[in-house]
């Protein structure tokens, strides 16, 4: 018989999926960013709920502060995605007992820290003793029936396009757990991003309301992983023809003798959004992120034969469909 450890993250979801039950008020599909069911007057309640596991998700040197902070970035860049404004979130934690009073207080910190950066409260949750800590938020919010940006809708001909550059959380990583080195005034910025991610909210409901985007993921997977996402819900291929590479990690990986299109591709935890945009309103998102003070930049389009690959001039090599899961090594 199989262990999670061998089945993975993605084929322990289709398992547990294929054992619910369907509800009829369900309006996303499992397998998006966010759960959905239909209220009343054309409404949607929006859920999201995403587990940080100390042993596996709290790299060396984060504090608890700036974990649990990031526990609740997770949840809001879903929503961000989505184009939804987080209205409350529950928490619940588990904390190993040993746990003294200024560790839970910055915890505590923590989680306010973040629900305040995004305009949003938490109204409760629950706490017990655990052998780890873990930290599981629950995003609510509520939307009209067709303003969902989901995962499928690209069509072809539309800008691919990311709210960010990529690679510097995947050089991070490697400094925090691999231990290696880079120039400090480098350094402070690759760790930072691990430290102190950003998620796109302002973004995401900017470009929500221009209704141009067609389709949008969160980044957090890595790069690779979105677009095969983006791919295999839209049923059509997407072409890279400019790989959004952050200097810093471009820097980096010349350092170590690293590949770059490597850190960019197939890192993870950035928090960006990947999405496509109809032609015809890319001035009007391009717009409306920039006067959220942020950045819409094309890096491809949409097309017909269902690959997903990257161009380099007259070379075309496909990009793999790996990134971060669970229970991978």
């Amino acid at each position: 018989m199989s262990t999670a450890g061998e089945l993975g993250e993605r084929r322990i979801i289709e398992l547990l999926i294929d054992r619910f039950r369907r509800t009829p008020k369900m309006a996303v599909p499992f397998g998006d960013d966010v759960a959905a069911i239909t209220l009343n007057k054309g409404l949607l309640a929006v859920l999201k709920t995403d587990v940080l596991v100390g042993k596996t998700d709290i790299p060396p040197s984060m504090t608890l502060r700036q974990a649990a902070r990031k526990a609740v970035v997770m949840n809001v860049s879903d929503f961000a995605s989505k184009g939804v404004k987080p209205l409350a979130l529950l928490v619940s934690l588990t904390l190993p007992r040993e746990y003294s009073r200024e560790a839970i207080e910055e915890i505590g910190e923590g989680l306010n820290e973040g629900a305040e950066e995004y305009d949003t409260y938490i109204i409760g949750g629950d706490t017990g003793e655990g052998v780890d800590l873990t930290i599981c938020c629950m995003v609510f919010g509520v939307s009209k029936k067709g303003d969902l940006t989901l995962r499928r809708g690209a069509k072809v001909g539309d800008v691919l396009a990311v709210t960010g550059l990529f690679g510097k959380t995947s050089a991070g990583l490697k400094i925090l757990v691999e231990g290696r080195d880079s120039p400090q005034s480098l350094r402070e910025k690759l760790v930072a991003s691990v430290k102190m991610p950003t998620a796109r909210l302002r973004e995401g409901l900017a470009l929500a309301r221009t209704k141009a985007v067609t389709a949008s993921i969160d980044s957090s997977d890595g790069l690779a992983i979105c677009l095969h996402e983006l791919k295999k819900n839209s049923g059509v291929g997407l072409e890279v023809t400019k790989l959004p590479m952050a200097p810093e990690a471009m820097k980096f990986a010349e350092m170590q003798g690293l590949n770059p299109e490597e850190l960019a591709l197939y890192g993870g935890e950035e928090y960006e959004l990947v999405l496509t945009v109809m032609p015809e309103g890319w001035r009007r998102a391009e717009k409306a992120v920039a006067e959220t003070g942020g950045r819409l930049i094309p890096i491809g389009r949409v097309i017909e034969e269902r690959e997903v690959t990257l161009r380099k001039g007259d070379i075309v090599e496909k990009i793999q469909l790996r990134g971060w899961e669970h229970f991978r090594k």
